[in-house]
Order: structure tokens, then C-alpha cells, then sequence
């Protein structure tokens, strides 16, 4: 006697694929996974360089599940991880053996954090102040005004990059990371002819997350009314952090509901940014972004180490 199957069984449900993410460095590209993490670099021989970055695992705390603090273990860990690989990449170009860590890379750590927050929310929030002072315009007005002075400085800041030559093949490179990322989550097959028919822009960028970061603190700080210039700039400060929870978790809910149309609309403006953000890549640079991604899944799939 056999088992007879049950009547009107559902399908099972296919697995979530995994949030795939990744970095565009000097003349390479690191991708990253829940697990690991990869750094492939062009060398100036042309041959392609393969390295395994290791950064705190702060996100995979049990801590960091829990939704709104989660963005920020995300966060921390991103831009710790985005060093190590900018340190990795530039070792390669510059033929050097030693690699970049400890004390300098912690202080290019901080120097890159305090020079984002000084340039976009500092230097608003001060222009802003000036000109509630100088013309006597409303302070409300002013935390519009300076909403939009730092939406402006933002994007001006993302366009004068691109002229740099150097940038401009990073820029390359960052779309060549978001075709391969595309390529793998709509299952086609990994190499260029495939991965260079996907488009350069992806949802997940970090562009996007910065510029919902900027728009999400034009309408908080335009709620927060008139302020002495000293805690204008001490707010601004402090309010990071959460704006940087929202922001987190609004990127991730627009990508997850990607397949609804609401959410592509909303979607627009991330990807319009990126074009400033991102160029058409050579194929040399999509075989490094394809070399980045294979070497993090790898190293993903790997089995662990017996004890």
C-alpha cells in the first residue's frame, strides 16, 4: 500500500534569495554577501586579483536583526568593510605588499565620516542660520531652505566626481557591480555577453540610501522649528543616526516590493540618481565585477572548517 499524496497540497515556497550587495573601488569592485565578502582588482599587469576582506561582522549580531537598529549595524559595518577594500584596491594599483590597516585606516575611517557629515548636514544647517539672520526670513522657511541647500550640495558634489578621470572608471566599475547583482537575482547566466544586457542602475545602491537620507531629513528638520545655531548643528548631528534607521528600511521595503508598481514609482528618483553615479562599463571591468561576485558565493557555499 502506498501513500497517497495530500489533496490540494500548496506549493512549497521557493527560498529568498540573499540580499546581495556590493562596492566599487579602485580598478575593481568588492561584493558582499551575508557571509562573506570578496575584492577583486584589476592589477596593472591586467591580470585580475582576488581578496577576502575580513570586517567586524557587526550585522550578523543577533542584536542586529531587529528592525530600525539593524541600519545601523548595516552602516557601520559597510563603510568598515568599503575602507578595507578602497585599502585593498589601492595596495594592488600601487604594487605595495603591505597592506593598509590599523591606526591610518581607522583615521581615514573617521576623516571620511566627519567630512560627510560636516559637508551635508553641517554646512547646510550653517548657510541656512546665515541667511535666517541676514534677511530676517523665517526660520521655518530656513529648515526648508536648508533642506534644499543640502539636496543641492549633495547631487553638485555626485556630479563634480565624475569628471575626475580616475572616478569616472570607478563610476564604470559601480555599474558594472549593479549588472552583475542584476544578472544573478534574475538567475541568467554570469558572464559578460549576459551580465552587460542588465541596466547600471539597481534599487539597493548606496546612492539611493544617501539620497533618502537627504530627503528624509529636508522634512524632519523642517518640523523642528527655530533653533539657536549652536543646537541647530547639534541636532543635525545626532539625528543621523535615525535618519540613517529609515532610510535603511525604506531601501530595503522598495526593493523587496520591487515587483509592484507603486514601488517602482517611488523607486524613480534613487535610479535617476544613480546615472550621475554610475557609467557604461568596459567589458574588462564587468569580468571583475563577475570575478567579485563568484569569488564572494564561493566563499558563501564554502563548507565551514571541521573543529
Amino acid at each position: 500500500m502506498t501513500d497517497q499524496a495530500p489533496e490540494a497540497s500548496a506549493p512549497a515556497k521557493a527560498p529568498r534569495k540573499p540580499l546581495y550587495g556590493g562596492q566599487a573601488v579602485l580598478e575593481g569592485v568588492m561584493m558582499r554577501g551575508p557571509l562573506a565578502c570578496a575584492v577583486a582588482v584589476r592589477a596593472p599587469d591586467q591580470t585580475i586579483i582576488v581578496e577576502y576582506p575580513r570586517g567586524r561582522g557587526l550585522s550578523r549580531r543577533r542584536s542586529a536583526q531587529i528592525p530600525f537598529l539593524r541600519g545601523l549595524f548595516v552602516l557601520v559595518d559597510s563603510l568598515d568593510l568599503g575602507m578595507r577594500a578602497l585599502a585593498i584596491s589601492a595596495n594592488v594599483q600601487a604594487g605595495e605588499d603591505e597592506p593598509i590597516e590599523g591606526a591610518p585606516l581607522a583615521l581615514a575611517f573617521a576623516f571620511s565620516l566627519l567630512f560627510a557629515v560636516g559637508l551635508f548636514f553641517l554646512l547646510p544647517a550653517g548657510l541656512a542660520y546665515l541667511g535666517e539672520r541676514l534677511f530676517h526670513w523665517s526660520p521655518w522657511a530656513m529648515n526648508l531652505g536648508e533642506g534644499v541647500i543640502r539636496l543641492t550640495i549633495f547631487t553638485a558634489y555626485l556630479a563634480a566626481l565624475g569628471f575626475v578621470p580616475s572616478l569616472r572608471r570607478v563610476y564604470g566599475y559601480h555599474g558594472a557591480e549593479h549588472m552583475t547583482i542584476h544578472a544573478f537575482e534574475a538567475g541568467a547566466p554570469l558572464d559578460v555577453p549576459s551580465v552587460s544586457r542588465f541596466p547600471r542602475e539597481h534599487p539597493r545602491c548606496g546612492t539611493a540610501f544617501l539620497l533618502t537620507v537627504v530627503i528624509l531629513s529636508v522634512v524632519v528638520f523642517s518640523l523642528l522649528g527655530p533653533m539657536p545655531l549652536g543646537v541647530r548643528l547639534l541636532s543635525r548631528v545626532l539625528m543621523v543616526p535615525v535618519l540613517a534607521m529609515f532610510g535603511y528600511e525604506y531601501i530595503r521595503l522598495t526593493a523587496r516590493l520591487a515587483h509592484w508598481r507603486l514601488a517602482r514609482l517611488i523607486a524613480l528618483p534613487n535610479l535617476a540618481l544613480q546615472k550621475l553615479t554610475t557609467r557604461e562599463p568596459e567589458e574588462k571591468m564587468v569580468e571583475v565585477a563577475i570575478a567579485a561576485f563568484q569569488a564572494m558565493r564561493s566563499a558563501e557555499t564554502a563548507p565551514s572548517p571541521s573543529p
